[in-house]
């Protein structure tokens, strides 16, 4: 697996991580424990060594489990996790006090087993707390050892700027793929400007690049794309010509769509790190074959012609889940 670095700060991780959210949080029923940490650590040996999780993403399981699966390769890894919702539960709303802030570190080290958190995001910037306040707690946590770097999630270039000014920001979060392709805007100039590495998020559109998702899909309970506009039938009707158009692209590569989608973001920055999420193992090893595919200048060129002719309907949240939209 190839090796990239996010931030001025060094930190090198994987080309491509895995996000652990699904594994508890979001797409239905939580995986399996044991089945949990074995997938974990079939990343591990297929040479990734960048883990995402969070508080909020059970609240307290998630990094539990991948705490469990680590353990053994702590050395060899890097792990993310977030601060910043009350009682990290979403549904509760922001809280990016500095007391909570060194609330949730401490008790994410227990969870994780470890002694330091090697990327600490701010899971979303909390309007009732400065985030030069954040920024601070999140120093004063580095100086004390247990934080090695700061992270934004789905923060906006103000946010970022602020932030960066008084702690250097390693990486930001953002949810960034072909059909979500807002951070091009300004997002990722600011970043490259800043030297602040970028790590999408749902970089396969939440499963719908892979074209898995006809007109007619439905979700099952705790799945949250059943509330998601861009899932209604109507928008996934709209959306097709998108999946087709990956579909077609994967077909004359010979490869799968998913591979094509991640490749394409690993193509557009030396500096960004997808971290597509599974509970499978054969998509996981399908998602890492995106690394090792290269996209040219002429595949990139077409790719960005089709991209321009199809236009993506349907919001990426519903309007009860705005506190999620950056800011």
């Amino acid at each position: 697996m190839q090796k990239r670095v996010l931030g001025k700060g060094g930190l090198e991780v994987s080309a491509i991580g895995l996000g652990c959210m699904g594994l508890s949080f979001g797409y239905g029923p939580a995986t399996d424990r044991s089945e949990a940490v074995a997938l974990i650590r079939a990343a591990v040996e297929r040479g990734v060594t960048f883990f995402d999780t969070a508080e909020a993403y059970g609240p307290a399981l998630n990094e539990e489990v991948v705490g469990e699966a680590l353990d053994p390769f702590r050395e060899e890894v890097v792990i993310a996790t977030k601060f910043g919702f009350r009682d990290g539960v979403p549904a509760n709303g922001l809280d990016s006090r500095p007391e909570r802030i060194r609330q949730v570190a401490d008790e994410a080290l227990k969870r994780l087993r470890t002694d330091r958190i090697d990327l600490f995001y701010q899971h979303r910037v909390d309007p009732n707390v400065p985030i030069e306040e954040v920024a601070g707690t999140v120093k004063d946590l580095i100086a004390a050892g247990k934080v090695k770097h700061f992270g934004l999630s789905e923060a906006g270039v103000e946010s970022i700027r602020r932030a960066h000014a008084v702690q250097p920001v390693a990486a930001l979060q953002s949810e960034y793929s072909m059909w979500w392709r807002e951070p091009e805007a300004e997002i990722l100039p600011l970043l490259e400007e800043l030297r602040i590495g970028f790590v999408p998020f749902s970089p396969l559109g939440k499963g719908f690049l892979t074209g898995r998702f006809g007109a007619d899909a439905t979700f099952g309970e705790g799945d949250f794309r059943g509330s998601v506009p861009r899932f209604s039938p109507e928008a996934l009707k709209a959306n097709q010509a998108l999946a087709d158009l990956v579909r077609t692209l994967a077909a004359e590569k010979r490869v799968t769509p998913a591979q094509i989608a991640l490749a394409w973001l690993l193509a557009r920055k030396p500096w960004i790190v997808p971290i597509p999420g599974t509970t499978k193992l054969h998509r996981l090893e399908e998602n890492l074959g995106g690394a090792d595919i290269e996209l040219g200048t002429g595949d990139l060129d077409r790719i960005e012609q089709a991209l321009a002719s199809v236009e993506v309907q349907g919001a990426r949240y519903a309007v009860s889940h705005q506190q999620f939209v950056n800011r």
